[in-house]
């Protein structure tokens, strides 16, 4: 099958790649010439495990193509993806723009019919809004599909090729049966294909990233009553996660979510409710939790050491959660802002994410080579991200570049009582 995808991004770049590994012919678009320039040349612009090896393969074998030619892939194409971003609007709400100005560009270009696929983040009612943009172009018949992606950084490979779930928003059987003949492939193990109403599968994506960030806001206030009644929030998860209505996956306590899925899409969600009249209270609310505990640390360091002036810090882990280099709304930025602003110093190390964060920080911090170097000299290391590599520490090395031995852990991945008896500080989150 032809396929354009609108939107080389994180969400374009994957979905295309994957469906090209199944045999059809992709192409992916971008208006960003330079973008296209590196993807060609066999670059991958974000860091994504697996993503470069399996998108070189592709193009080598003559599947997967790049073009800024966005005229010349809709006409070719029997189905067209919308991958565009849908950025935050200043009230919260999602910007549709880059959306409904592709859904014009499609119409322009329809020269048969087409079916086009809304991957792209949006809002209850966009279907019907591209489907009228559509239309105010071209008279050529065609469909609007809904396909919600829920790809999580970092396992995005496996999330789409061994999906939960695929949902479909459609109302047409014509367009439904070539969705079934794209996404079979990948529902071979006898995972659903979930085919409703494309509100409804608009609303789904929503629910679930809103649920998501739900379980992880409820955690870190489980956690931060823990520590004010002397519990350890690691037994209570324990306790509260074999209990088979609620299971484990996303009841880890931290530092709150970053990322460019949660913060955005329950915001939008907010937003969206209140535009049909209603006012949610548990949304907000998590919105409200994950903020605040992003300040967590800091007050953490603050009320260890009291003033910071000439005060330096160790921080391990910039991105938003391990495997990217994804720094959107990314709780280091405002640990880091906040040390910074005390006075005191820092030296950060990330597995993949030092380049982006250097764009964004500048020369506002130092960047180490490697984790064990961040700590030279520094008056505590800090851990905000939970990369792997963090896991197990060479805490007799570790005590020699510290010029203090505090350990702050954001991610509650060491043992406090192995760290203590080492002669360390600790303080993790919601544990004694």
């Amino acid at each position: 099958m032809k396929i354009a995808i609108l939107g080389s991004g994180y969400v374009g770049l994957v979905v295309g790649t994957c469906f090209a590994d199944t045999g059809n012919r992709v192409t992916c678009c971008d208006v960003d010439e330079s973008k296209i320039a590196r993807l060609r040349r066999g670059e991958v612009p974000i860091y994504e495990p697996g993503l470069e090896e399996l998108l070189q393969r592709n193009v080598a074998e003559g599947r997967l193509f790049f073009s800024t030619d966005i005229a010349a892939a809709i006409q070719q194409a029997q189905v067209v993806f919308i991958a565009v971003g849908t950025p935050q609007d200043e009230d919260g709400s999602a910007d549709l723009s880059h959306v409904l100005a592709v859904a014009e560009t499609i119409g322009a270009n329809m020269n048969n019919h087409k079916v086009v696929v809304l991957k792209s983040t949006v809002p209850v009612g966009t279907n019907r809004k591209v489907r009228d943009r559509i239309a105010s172009k071209t008279k050529q018949a065609f469909d609007v599909v809904s396909n919600p992606e829920f790809l999580k950084e970092g396992a995005a490979i496996d999330d789409f090729t061994k999906p939960d779930r695929v949902v479909i928003g459609c109302e047409s059987a014509h367009a439904r049966t070539i969705m079934e003949e794209l996404y079979a492939p990948f529902l071979r193990t006898g995972k659903p294909m979930l085919v409703m109403d494309p509100a409804s599968a608009e609303m789904t994506k929503y629910a679930a990233n809103a649920m998501l960030a739900t379980r992880i806001s409820f955690m870190n206030e489980m956690a931060r009553i823990c520590e004010a009644v002397g519990a350890d929030v690691n037994q209570v998860r324990k306790g509260i996660g074999t209990d088979a209505r609620i299971g484990f996956p996303f009841l880890f306590a931290g530092v709150g979510y970053g990322g460019s899925c949660f913060p955005k899409d329950v915001r939008a969600l907010v937003s969206t409710a209140k535009e049909h009249g209603y006012t949610p209270h548990i949304v907000p609310a998590v919105e409200k939790v994950n903020e605040e505990q992003k300040h967590l640390l800091f007050q953490k360091v603050k009320r260890h050491f009291g003033d910071l002036k000439g005060k330096h810090f160790a921080v391990w882990g910039l991105a938003f959660k391990p495997k990217t280099d994804d720094m959107r709304e990314a709780p280091s930025l405002v640990l880091i802002d906040e040390l910074l602003r005390a006075g005191a110093t820092v030296t950060a190390f990330d597995p993949e994410a030092n380049k982006e964060a250097r764009r964004i920080l500048g020369d506002k911090v130092r960047f180490a080579d490697h984790a064990l170097a961040a700590c030279d000299g520094a008056d505590g290391l800090i851990l905000v991200t939970e990369w792997s590599e963090f896991r197990h520490l060479d805490l007799d090395e570790i005590k020699a570049r510290l010029r203090q031995k505090v350990l702050f852990d954001g991610r509650n991945i060491w043992d406090g009582e192995r760290v203590r008896a080492q002669g360390f500080v600790y303080h993790g989150i919601g544990v004694r």
